[in-house]
Protein backbone atom coordinates (compact mmCIF):
# COMPACT_ATOMS: atom_id res chain seq x y z
CA UNK A 1 0.00 0.00 0.00
CA UNK A 2 1.49 3.29 -1.07
CA UNK A 3 0.46 5.94 1.41
CA UNK A 4 1.37 9.58 1.76
CA UNK A 5 0.98 11.60 4.91
CA UNK A 6 0.08 15.19 5.56
CA UNK A 7 2.02 16.44 8.54
CA UNK A 8 2.12 19.56 10.65
CA UNK A 9 5.24 21.70 11.12
CA UNK A 10 6.44 19.37 13.88
CA UNK A 11 6.15 16.30 11.69
CA UNK A 12 3.04 14.91 13.41
CA UNK A 13 0.85 12.99 10.99
CA UNK A 14 -2.51 14.68 10.45
CA UNK A 15 -3.99 12.83 7.48
CA UNK A 16 -3.34 10.05 4.99
CA UNK A 17 -3.54 10.10 1.22
CA UNK A 18 -4.30 6.74 -0.38
CA UNK A 19 -4.53 5.72 -4.01
CA UNK A 20 -8.18 5.58 -5.08
CA UNK A 21 -8.11 1.81 -5.69
CA UNK A 22 -6.81 1.23 -2.15
CA UNK A 23 -9.51 3.48 -0.67
CA UNK A 24 -12.27 1.75 -2.64
CA UNK A 25 -11.03 -1.68 -1.57
CA UNK A 26 -10.97 -0.58 2.08
CA UNK A 27 -14.54 0.73 1.90
CA UNK A 28 -15.70 -2.51 0.26
CA UNK A 29 -14.09 -4.52 3.05
CA UNK A 30 -15.68 -2.30 5.69
CA UNK A 31 -19.10 -2.73 4.09
CA UNK A 32 -18.60 -6.49 4.04
CA UNK A 33 -17.56 -6.48 7.69
CA UNK A 34 -20.62 -4.42 8.61
CA UNK A 35 -22.88 -6.91 6.81
CA UNK A 36 -21.26 -9.80 8.69
CA UNK A 37 -21.70 -8.00 12.00
CA UNK A 38 -25.35 -7.28 11.25
CA UNK A 39 -25.87 -10.91 10.30
CA UNK A 40 -24.25 -12.10 13.52
CA UNK A 41 -26.40 -9.68 15.53
CA UNK A 42 -29.54 -10.91 13.78
CA UNK A 43 -28.62 -14.53 14.49
CA UNK A 44 -28.15 -13.73 18.19
CA UNK A 45 -31.51 -11.97 18.35
CA UNK A 46 -33.32 -14.67 16.36
CA UNK A 47 -36.86 -14.79 17.71
CA UNK A 48 -38.20 -17.05 14.99
CA UNK A 49 -39.79 -14.15 13.08
CA UNK A 50 -38.97 -14.25 9.37
CA UNK A 51 -39.25 -11.38 6.89
CA UNK A 52 -38.96 -11.34 3.09
CA UNK A 53 -35.42 -10.82 1.75
CA UNK A 54 -36.40 -7.55 0.03
CA UNK A 55 -37.53 -6.13 3.36
CA UNK A 56 -34.36 -7.34 5.06
CA UNK A 57 -32.18 -5.61 2.46
CA UNK A 58 -34.22 -2.43 2.82
CA UNK A 59 -33.67 -2.50 6.59
CA UNK A 60 -29.93 -3.06 6.12
CA UNK A 61 -29.74 -0.12 3.71
CA UNK A 62 -31.64 2.07 6.16
CA UNK A 63 -29.34 1.09 9.05
CA UNK A 64 -26.27 1.74 6.91
CA UNK A 65 -27.55 5.19 5.88
CA UNK A 66 -28.38 6.17 9.45
CA UNK A 67 -24.92 5.07 10.60
CA UNK A 68 -23.27 7.46 8.16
Amino acid sequence: MKTQYITDKSGNKLAVILPMKEYQRMTELLDELEDIQLYDKAKQEDDGVRIPIEEAFAQLDQERKSAQ
